[in-house]
């Protein structure tokens, strides 16, 4: 377990060496855990997060019953619209560790059909 941590903080770092919201363009991030992912909105000069949400803010939906595919797109859309709230339309898309498929992918097409610019 230790040697993949290892793994994902070392790409972790590479991508944020690269990546970096401003007021302008703020950064969307996503962390997944085993049970939930959670997205979040962040201006890097401020250092403050301007919008966010959870898997656990879907709550119990019966229609996307376990598919985690279609909970991360429904996030996708969610964050998108608390983001048009805030008059933010672009953004870069920061997909932390992980490999851009499957939820990291869906909260990327979801956050797109929700009006976000990446």
């Amino acid at each position: 377990m230790k040697i993949l941590k290892k793994g994902y903080d070392r790409r972790k770092t590479r991508i944020r060496i690269k990546v970096r919201g401003t007021t302008e363009r703020p950064r969307l991030t996503v962390y997944k855990s085993n049970k939930f992912i959670s997205l979040q909105i962040i201006d890097d000069v401020k250092a403050v997060t301007l919008a966010s949400v959870s898997e656990k803010a879907l709550g119990k939906l019966g229609e996307l019953g376990k598919d985690g595919v279609a909970k991360a797109k429904e996030l996708g859309r969610m964050l998108a619209e608390k983001a048009l709230k805030l008059k933010v339309k672009k953004i870069v898309f920061d997909k932390g560790g992980y490999a851009y498929h499957g939820k990291v992918k869906a909260v990327a097409e979801g956050a797109r059909e929700g009006g976000l610019e990446f």
